[in-house]
C-alpha cells in the first residue's frame, strides 16, 4: 500500500497508539475524583499539559486539550465573538479558509456579526494591503489559517501578526492544522493569541487536539458543566488522548528536524514528473509547503482517477476529506481565479514523513499509465 493522502488524516506511531493503551488501561480514573487513583491520573494530565506547553514554547495554562481541529476552530471564533461582541462585531477571514472556520464565520453572521472574506492571488495568498484596509473600529478577530488544507499554500502569518499587533483590541487566530510538525510557528513572537492544533494530522489519534489561548485571551465557552480546561472545555478529559497527542507532537518535530530536507526533495521531485504530464496542471505554489501537492488533470474525472489508483492500492484524494464528498468545483481553487474545470477536476497528493522515495515512483509510474488509458478511453 502506498498511502498518499496525509492531509486527510495519518497512520498514528505504533507508540502513539501504545502510549494510548497504557494511559487507558493504568490511568483509566476521573481525574476530577478526589481519591488516589483520580489524583495520580490527575498527575498525569498535568504532566502531559506541562509536555505540550514546553514543546510549543507557551505556558501550560495556555494549552486547551480539544477534540481536534474543527471544535478547535469554532472554539477560537465563535468563543472571540460572542465573549467579545460588545466591543464590536466584526470578523476578518480569508476565502480559501477550511469549512470549520469558514462555516463558522457563516454562523455567526446569522447572529448578526460582520464578515469580511479577503480575497486571495492566484497563489491562495492574501493581499497584507487588503487586509490593512479591511481592520475597522469594531474588528475583534483575525482568522487567517497557516497552510492551505487543499493547496498548500503558506500564509504570511508572521506579517500578519505584526499588523494585528497595531490594533491591541483585536484577536489573531491561526488555524495550524496542516502547518503543525513541517513549518515551525513562534507563537508569541508572532502575536498569535489563539491556535488550532490536531492530533491526528501528525501521526495522532482522531479526536485529540489542542487549542492554544495565549495568557490574557478570554473566551466564552462552548460547552458548560464542569469547568474542566480552564472552563473553556467543560467535560471529562480524555487524559489517554492528551498522553497520546503529546507523544505524537513530539515525535513529529524530531521527525521535522531530521526529514524536512527528504520530504521537500520529494515534493521537488513529484512537481517536476508531474508537471511533464500532458494535461496536469500543477495547483500548488511553488513556495508551498513540503508535504502537500495539488494538481489538476484536465478533461478526466478525479473521482475516476482515484478509484483506478486505489485498485493499485495507492491512495490519494480530491480536495478536502471535509468536503471530498460533494461533487462540486472546489472553493480554494475558484478563490484563486482558477478555471471551473480546473476546480473541479483537482487531486491532492500528500505525503508523510514515512513517504519514500519508492513510494513517489511507483506512484509516477502508475498515474502516467491511468492518466494515459483514461484519455484513450475518452477520444
Amino acid at each position: 500500500m502506498i498511502y498518499l493522502d496525509n492531509s486527510a488524516t495519518t497512520q498514528p506511531y505504533p507508540e502513539v497508539l501504545e502510549s494510548f493503551q497504557n494511559a487507558s488501561t493504568q490511568f483509566f480514573a476521573n481525574p476530577s475524583s478526589i481519591h488516589q487513583l483520580g489524583g495520580r491520573t490527575e498527575t498525569l494530565l498535568t504532566r502531559a499539559r506541562e509536555q505540550a506547553a514546553e514543546l510549543l514554547g507557551v505556558n501550560k495554562r495556555e494549552i486547551v486539550f480539544t477534540s481536534g481541529g474543527t471544535e478547535g476552530n469554532n472554539l477560537a471564533i465563535k468563543g472571540i465573538a460572542l465573549e467579545h461582541q460588545n466591543r464590536g462585531k466584526h470578523i476578518i477571514t480569508s476565502q480559501t479558509e477550511h469549512p470549520s472556520v469558514y462555516e463558522a464565520c457563516q454562523s455567526l453572521e446569522k447572529l448578526g456579526f460582520k464578515v469580511t472574506y479577503l480575497p486571495v492571488n492566484e497563489e491562495g495568498i492574501v493581499s497584507l494591503t487588503e487586509l490593512q484596509k479591511s481592520i475597522r473600529k469594531d474588528t475583534i478577530l483575525i482568522s487567517i489559517m497557516h497552510v492551505n488544507n487543499e493547496l498548500g499554500t503558506i500564509q504570511p502569518i508572521e506579517e500578519i501578526g505584526e499588523i494585528a499587533k497595531e490594533h491591541p483590541k483585536l484577536f489573531f487566530h491561526v488555524d495550524y492544522v496542516q502547518g503543525l510538525g513541517k513549518i515551525s510557528l513562534n507563537f508569541k513572537k508572532y502575536g498569535i493569541d489563539l491556535c488550532t492544533m490536531s492530533g491526528h494530522k501528525i501521526h495522532g489519534l482522531k479526536g485529540t487536539g489542542i487549542l492554544y489561548v495565549g495568557e490574557g485571551v478570554t473566551l466564552h465557552p462552548l460547552l458548560h458543566g464542569g469547568g474542566q480546561e480552564e472552563f473553556y472545555r467543560s467535560g471529562t478529559e480524555n487524559l489517554a488522548g492528551a498522553v497520546s497527542l503529546v507523544k505524537a507532537l513530539r515525535m513529529s518535530m524530531e521527525n521535522m528536524k531530521m526529514n524536512i530536507d527528504k520530504i521537500t526533495d520529494l515534493n521537488n521531485h513529484l512537481r517536476q514528473e508531474l508537471g511533464e504530464i500532458k494535461g496536469v496542471i500543477i495547483n500548488t505554489p511553488l513556495n508551498g509547503a513540503p508535504h502537500l501537492m495539488n494538481i489538476s488533470v484536465l478533461g478526466l474525472k478525479p473521482e475516476v482517477i482515484i478509484h483506478s489508483l486505489g485498485e493499485e492500492h495507492i491512495f490519494i484524494s480530491t480536495k478536502s476529506a471535509c468536503s471530498s464528498k460533494n461533487n462540486v468545483e472546489s472553493r480554494v481553487l475558484t478563490a484563486c481565479g482558477f478555471s471551473s474545470e480546473r476546480a473541479t477536476t483537482a487531486l491532492r497528493i500528500s505525503m508523510s514523513y514515512q513517504t519514500t522515495e519508492d513510494d513517489i515512483n511507483t506512484f509516477l509510474n502508475i498515474f502516467k499509465k491511468i492518466v494515459n488509458q483514461l484519455k484513450l478511453i475518452m477520444e
